[in-house]
């Protein structure tokens, strides 16, 4: 069985060699040199899927690169998360290193996403990794701030930079629970959310910082968190977003959505970023529509203040890890969800 050590070494090589460049007869599009709004998608999983043996495959049935697959479809952006210690090793700085590698070779634009975890952090778990467990809340913003470091240093040595960064995933109350539980204490959220602003300045002095929620729907979870930053001294440059309607109801949730991005942008200055979105992958029509009237709606805003949209694990099908909201088939191939992404 291939072991996760040996296939990142495999595809570092790979990469190095050239596997991850663009070839003239993929005929991937162009982005326009004035169009700066990010199409992408979160593709974390597909080191892990690859290794698995998952396949996906192109319109005339012919089984190809996925991230590949994905920039042809008008994606010139990929999210990544990184986990501080993985039991399994999927999503640690390594397995992010070889994603990140592929898609800087392909021109892609990179968001990295830090969640401060072992594994999933989210509006339900804020879970310290296993080795900062016990440790002060000066232990915990120096390790902040050493994890971040570390690896956008990893990144910055292998000629990769990315443009955004998050500092937490969905942190709408807060993270590294319970220290940084925003409800309990916003002031130490707001200490720990600046410890990984500053380590993300001190290595790329130019990329966006993002402070990432779930519901983007939600303006009076949006208004409670970044006011109480604001009185705390947190910093950001972004706000993120997630956005998960259903069939039903996404064209109120989409109004709900633009309402509160155009007070993000009043109330605090703000670009806003729409960091997730995902619904069923047999709506494929009621995911075309919502993502397509989602991009036009953040386009309307004025100024370029919507940095732009990114499909969460839009290559996750036939069940895999429980997912189904990806955008591809039970046959790997992609729905008509991701028309969204040539318009």
């Amino acid at each position: 069985m291939i072991t996760i050590k040996i296939y990142m070494r495999l595809l570092l090589v790979l990469a190095v060699l050239g596997l991850g460049s663009c070839k003239e007869n993929e005929n991937i599009p162009e982005v326009k040199a004035d169009d700066s709004f990010a199409k992408g998608a979160d593709i974390s999983w597909i080191t892990e899927m690859e290794a698995a043996g998952v396949n996906f495959y192109n319109n005339g049935g012919v089984s190809v690169d996925g991230i590949k697959l994905l920039h042809s479809m008008g994606m010139d952006a990929v999210r990544l998360r990184v986990w501080v210690d993985p039991v399994n090793g999927w999503c640690n700085k390594q397995d992010l290193l070889v994603k990140a590698y592929r898609a800087h070779n392909l021109g892609m634009r990179i968001l990295i996403d830090f969640h401060y975890s072992d594994s999933w952090a989210d509006p339900g778990q804020q879970n310290k990794p296993r080795t900062w467990e016990g440790l002060s809340l000066d232990a915990l913003k120096q390790a902040v701030a050493d994890h971040t470091i570390e690896v956008l240093s990893l990144l910055k040595s292998n000629g990769i930079t990315p443009e955004w960064v998050q500092v937490g995933n969905e942190t709408g109350n807060g993270m590294l629970w319970d220290e940084g539980k925003a409800s309990e204490n916003m002031a130490n959220y707001a200490l720990l959310n600046n410890a990984g602003y500053d380590a993300v300045k001190s290595v790329f002095s130019d990329a966006k910082v993002i402070v990432h929620v779930h519901n983007g729907h939600d303006n009076g979870l949006f208004r409670w968190l970044f006011d109480g930053l604001k009185s705390n001294g947190g910093k950001w440059d972004v706000i993120g977003m997630s956005l998960y309607p259903d069939k039903d109801n996404w064209p109120e949730r989409n109004t709900q959505c633009l309402a509160n991005i155009q007070d993000m942008n009043t109330r605090y200055g703000s670009d806003v970023m729409i960091c997730e979105v995902g619904m069923s992958w047999d709506e494929e029509d009621a995911a075309e529509a919502f993502l397509t009237d989602l991009i036009a709606k953040c386009r309307t805003v004025s100024n370029e203040k919507v940095l732009g949209v990114f499909y969460w694990e839009p290559l996750a099908h036939a069940g895999w890890n429980g997912y189904t909201l990806g955008a591809f088939d039970d046959n790997g191939r992609a729905t008509k969800a991701l028309n969204a992404f040539f318009k």
